[in-house]
């Protein structure tokens, strides 16, 4: 993903990558030691022929678990929730080596093997996650932050990150009140006085200070912050700290000069090549899947009450230029007769009774695909918005403009992380997870927001 994530929630979802993929060829080898249980002449020539088949299952089977959100830390599942997630993974990844099998020969491991392999790798990875979300709930394995500061910004660590879901990473062992800062926080978070910083934070076993005044000019106790550093204790300012932990820029708190130099922003050659041979791959790709599911939902849409198939719409691109976006139409031809631009609602009744259906599957996007084909769209950044919409929010909403600084997309890492937009307050929140795909934008990253728009699909998350 991107270097802007937390360095510890990397190291936790690649763990969980690797004892899942451990998991799963145990399962392999458990499988072909019981079937060939008294026939080790046939154990052996299975080896022989190729155990280097067995890697397939484990791929296959951990890839579908990403586009079901099971790597994405920043999500909790409950056990019913998780549960599911892992009986369509296994699920899909069992149609997907079928399909293999048949496509390359070579690959077939038995129908024994293949059923016993996926039945106790299925116990064996949920038995694995169970076991994980009770680690969870430790703070060994937490980075201990202690937060200098203890007014509005310090504050918003406990309001934006209050869930369990928001702290995987860390746990907060107080804050520092700043000498003529006013104190938000509640007293019995408030740690120490105006006594040596160092010292307090070896006292609390601090593994990093996260930097978050409310005023900055002359409140900061540059000196003892450097001796913490000095002496192996991580500095942080608050926004970075939301970048990374929360994936977001906190508009709340971030300023210009933060966005100039905390790097990021990668617009070099090699990236816009990489970038549009995703594109044109990927939308390539689900057009020749998708396109007998786009026929039908255009006879569907015509035969439900004749009238245009399709709907195009401005809506505004790359630097703040407008192009037309095509859509399957999803509601009635006079949903703004008057001519004035609304959000959807929920439950919106200017929607056709199929085009709820089309809205709640995203069905009514794929033609999108030609946008993106054509180089109007990206199949990842942020939703393109309507030119009056981006208007009003650029005069309401700080750092609007900086989120067209690359080209909107089918999917993005604001429809992962937050539902459907449909107030300037909606929009702000999404801003937030915006510019922080804007800012750390990669092929990676890309791939892995692609994965988990499947996950957004299935469930019906965000849509409208």
């Amino acid at each position: 993903m991107s270097a802007r994530l937390s360095s510890n929630s990397r190291r936790v979802t690649l763990a969980l990558w690797l004892l899942d993929v451990l998991v799963m060829l145990a399962a392999v080898a458990i499988a072909e030691q019981l079937r060939f249980l008294n026939q080790p002449e046939g154990l052996q020539t299975f080896l022989e022929a190729g155990a280097w088949r067995t890697l397939l299952l484990p791929a296959l089977v951990t890839l579908a678990m990403a586009c079901f959100g099971l790597y994405e830390t920043h999500v909790r599942h409950d056990r019913w929730d998780l549960f599911l997630r892992l009986s369509l993974s296994f699920a899909f990844a069992g149609v997907a080596l079928v399909v293999a099998y048949y496509l390359v020969p070579m690959l077939y491991i038995g129908r024994g093997i293949l059923l016993m392999s996926m039945g106790f790798g299925f116990l064996g990875v949920l038995a694995l996650r169970m076991a994980a979300r009770e680690f969870s709930h430790s703070d060994v394995f937490k980075r201990r932050v202690l937060v200098l500061g203890a007014g509005r910004n310090a504050s918003l660590i406990n309001s934006a990150m209050r869930r369990k879901a928001d702290r995987r990473a860390f746990s907060v062992l107080g804050f520092v009140e700043l000498p003529n800062q006013e104190c938000l926080v509640p007293r019995d978070q408030v740690l120490g006085g105006q006594g040596d910083l160092l010292d307090l934070a070896r006292r609390c076993g601090a593994h990093e200070i996260v930097v978050a005044p409310d005023e900055r000019r002359g409140g900061l106790p540059m000196e003892q912050m450097l001796a913490c550093a000095q002496h192996g204790i991580q500095v942080t300012d608050l926004t970075s700290f939301f970048e990374r932990e929360a994936g977001t820029v906190r508009l709340g708190v971030v300023d210009p000069s933060w966005l100039v130099f905390s790097g990021g922003f990668d617009h070099s050659l090699p990236r816009r090549l990489s970038k549009r041979f995703f594109d044109i791959v990927a939308a390539t790709l689900l057009l020749a899947v998708a396109w007998p599911v786009m026929l039908l939902v255009a006879v569907a849409i015509w035969m439900e009450g004749g009238g245009p198939v399709l709907y195009w719409q401005t809506r505004v691109g790359l630097g703040g230029e407008p192009f037309n976006l095509v859509k399957f139409r999803s509601m009635r031809t006079d949903a703004e007769k008057d001519g004035v631009a609304r959000w959807a609602s929920q439950d919106d009744d200017r929607s056709t009774r199929l085009g709820k259906f089309l809205r709640k599957t995203r069905l009514d996007e794929l033609p999108q695909l030609f946008n993106v084909i054509r180089g109007h769209m990206s199949f990842v950044g942020p939703r393109p918005e309507r030119p009056q919409f981006v208007d009003m929010l650029n005069q309401e909403i700080r750092f609007y403009t900086v989120r067209h600084s690359v080209k909107p997309g089918l999917t993005g890492w604001a429809q992962l992380r937050y539902p459907y937009g449909a107030s300037v307050r909606d929009a702000e929140e999404k801003l937030m997870f915006d510019l922080f795909y804007v800012k750390n934008h990669g092929f990676v990253f890309d791939l892995m927001i692609l994965l988990q728009t499947v996950e957004v699909v299935l469930f019906g998350r965000g849509a409208r």
